[in-house]
């Protein structure tokens, strides 16, 4: 039996001790107002008012303003085709936006389409950190594949209650081998999905390079169930690393 550990340095990272726009060296933008597959409320933009750099981080904010098609602006940021990954450990040190309506997101999502669809759910994602507003200090941790996915009803993940979300930092965190996903907050295990016997690509997509995903949505089929509170804005995301560790097969 294999024995998966990761390196005790990061092969890529982001320590944001800079100022300005996001390195492009590192970073991209998904762009756009036409509701991302859930609704989104949000207008993805490539403005610096919507994602900076200052004061050792990375900030993604989002502001009620007409924008695109849509009354939000906001910012997702991508590292595809600049930070892409078979395996590995993720961490990443965030505090979290706050109030009715905002829905941020810390995951990945395969850099290729190799299986099935050629898209989600097929390719796979990964969410290393997800929070809704109106349910505030709930984490969500999940997975979905072609087989498991919320839009069938079959997704595998779990939620905890972690106090100050949106007070302090915490540290989000995925290690990733080939044999399992697990989810962790503050090096707390919540959730791991295993990679079974008989599994196919349906099941496990998780052979193939995937991205990292930052991003502040507003609303949406998940994060506007309960409406949205205008008089919260702007909210914003506060990144303070991101790092990527390498998986080492012992």
């Amino acid at each position: 039996m294999l024995k998966y550990e990761f390196a005790p340095t990061p092969s890529w990272q982001d320590e944001f001790n800079y100022s300005g726009k996001p390195d492009a060296a590192k970073w991209g933008y998904d762009l756009g107002d036409h509701g991302w597959g859930n609704n989104e409320l949000e207008n993805y933009t490539d403005k610096i008012e919507n994602a900076k750099v200052e004061n050792g981080n990375l900030v993604i904010t989002a502001i009620k303003e007409p924008s695109g098609k849509q009354q939000y602006s906001s910012a997702r940021l991508v590292s595809k085709g600049k930070g892409d990954f078979t395996y590995g450990k993720f961490e990443i040190r965030a505090k979290l936006p706050k109030g009715r309506g905002t829905w941020p997101a810390i995951w990945m999502l395969a850099s290729g389409n190799e299986y099935g669809n050629k898209g989600w759910p097929d390719n796979g994602e990964i969410d290393i950190m997800e929070h809704v507003g109106f349910d505030q200090d709930r984490l969500h941790g999940n997975i979905h594949t072609k087989a498991f996915n919320h839009a069938i009803k079959t997704n595998k993940g779990n939620n905890i209650v972690v106090k100050g979300l949106s007070e302090d930092f915490h540290v989000y965190t995925c290690e990733w081998t080939p044999e399992a996903v697990t989810i962790l907050v503050d090096g707390n295990a919540y959730f791991t999905f295993k990679k079974e016997a008989t599994y196919q690509w349906p099941e496990w997509p998780f052979d193939k390079p995937f991205h990292l995903i930052l991003n502040v949505a507003v609303g949406g089929n998940w994060g506007g169930q309960k409406g949205v509170d205008d008089s919260i804005f702007p909210q914003k995301m506060e990144v303070d690393y991101v790092r990527v560790y390498p998986l080492v097969t012992k």
